[in-house]
């Protein structure tokens, strides 16, 4: 009789375990995942730098009132489900090469499932109109506030005094400080690297939409031609990495090398990271944004090239993007994007037959099962790279600088700069509110004296 009561028990019981052990489990894992989300969003402040923003006018502040409007055809898509992408592209003012991307991506398989952001480098409306036509996916516009296309009297533009070319600023009594060949700043050059940052902030630490946002997010330029099966493979790659290519820090749609198809074999390939088609996850752009400094001091023109010559190499190790033995993305066209429209130089070429595609670049094309092939030397820009220039301006690096912090601060001061030799430069400072910042205790951080805010 004793043995059979405690045998009732023990069988009583044994649910009653195994439900403790899974509760434990589960607050194991909870307190797991809190950790990491901590950790992908410290942010790394030098609490030295006064950050400044230029006073807006009367267009700048609309446009930074439309970034806060809701994505259009929320009603046509009005559910983003598990594990879909967030897409970003951005413009500058090439609308035919934007018609052609944008019919791309309404023939791309699944993007009806995307949350599509449309990052605008000034305010041109052939392009604004363009993009108020995509009917195939949620749409966010948004337009960098700061860009130097819209301040055509003031920095970031032309201000009056400012040096042009090679000017000598103690004979000319000009204002500014020329890159390391001797020529000022030209505010239709210095708008690239200007706006990938504004852009990449924002879409980060900014955007309601994507500021939570911890997964993997799809960058792309208005003259990448996107394949109909870019937006499956770039959900497998995604799923892949952990497994296949733990060291890789990102995905790609196309070879590092622009002009590559693709090596056709039966195999993954990591390699260096492009510009094509790149998607990464939070923890990758936090690590990217603790070299601000870094990326904002480099004498170099194009975002891309300072990534490779500074940001990465700091990193130390190997910056590997996986991606598939096909492009499932092209570039194409003539006309840079410093080109652009104006009256001064003008690039005109329409695109036309820039791609061709065959029958398996509308499937996905990559498979499980298949290894990785890691491509461990590559010619291009790398550590050691002086920089073309451009970015000698000590108001353009510290705008640069500025985009890092404007989401990590809180309200706003009015502080005017004096800028040699004469004038004044009126600016807007957001002051740090709420959180009480405090140094850190860990050795990354406290090497540089930064502020860590959780």
């Amino acid at each position: 009789m004793a043995l059979h009561h405690g045998a009732r028990l023990r069988s009583r019981a044994a649910p009653l375990l195994a439900v403790v052990v899974l509760a434990v489990l589960a607050l194991v894992s909870l307190l797991r995942n809190r950790n990491h989300t901590a950790a992908q969003r410290k942010i790394l402040l030098d609490p030295s730098f006064t950050p400044r923003l230029p006073r807006q006018g009367a267009l700048s502040l609309s446009l930074a009132r439309r970034n806060a409007l809701p994505p259009r055809n929320a009603a046509r898509f009005p559910s983003l489900p598990d594990g879909h992408l967030k897409v970003v592209l951005y413009v500058h003012n090439r609308p035919r090469y934007l018609r052609l991307v944008v019919d791309s991506l309404s023939r791309v398989d699944g993007i009806g499932e995307a949350l599509l952001v449309v990052s605008h480098d000034g305010y041109f409306p052939e392009m604004d109109e363009i993009v108020k036509g995509i009917a195939f996916c949620q749409v966010k516009q948004i337009f960098a506030p700061y860009s130097p296309h819209l301040f055509p009297d003031s920095f970031p533009g032309v201000a009056p005094g400012d040096c042009r070319d090679k000017d000598r600023a103690a004979e000319k009594r000009c204002r500014g400080e020329p890159d390391q060949y001797g020529n000022h700043r030209s505010p239709r050059i210095v708008s690239l690297k200007h706006h990938w940052w504004w852009m990449m902030n924002t879409v980060w630490d900014g955007l309601e939409e994507t500021r939570d946002f911890d997964g993997h997010i799809l960058f792309i330029e208005e003259d990448h031609y996107i394949f109909p099966n870019a937006y499956r493979n770039v959900q497998l790659l995604v799923d892949l990495k952990p497994k296949k290519c733990p060291q890789c820090y990102a995905v790609n749609l196309a070879p590092s090398d622009v002009k590559a198809k693709g090596e056709g074999w039966e195999s993954m390939v990591a390699e260096k990271m492009g510009n094509i088609g790149y998607a990464f996850n939070r923890t990758v752009w936090r690590k990217i944004h603790a070299k601000a400094k870094q990326f904002c001091d480099f004498d170099e023109y194009n975002w891309d090239i300072t990534m490779w010559a500074t940001v990465y190499p700091s990193f130390e190790a190997p910056v590997y993007s996986l991606r598939g033995p096909r492009r499932s993305a092209a570039h194409f066209g003539k006309c840079g994007l410093h080109q652009g429209q104006d009256s001064s130089s003008v690039c005109v070429d329409n695109g036309a037959g820039a791609v061709e595609l065959d029958a398996i670049d509308k499937v996905p094309n990559i498979k499980a099962d298949w290894p990785v092939h890691i491509i461990r030397k590559q010619p291009g820009y790398q550590a050691g790279f002086k920089g073309w220039g451009g970015w000698g301006d000590r108001r353009d690096r510290e705008l640069c600088l500025s985009f890092a912090y404007m989401y990590h601060v809180k309200d706003t001061l009015s502080v005017v700069e004096k800028l040699p030799p004469s004038g004044t430069l009126s600016m807007v400072v957001p002051m740090l509110q709420g959180e009480v910042p405090f140094f850190a205790a860990d050795e990354e951080s406290s090497s540089v004296g930064a502020l860590l805010i959780p």
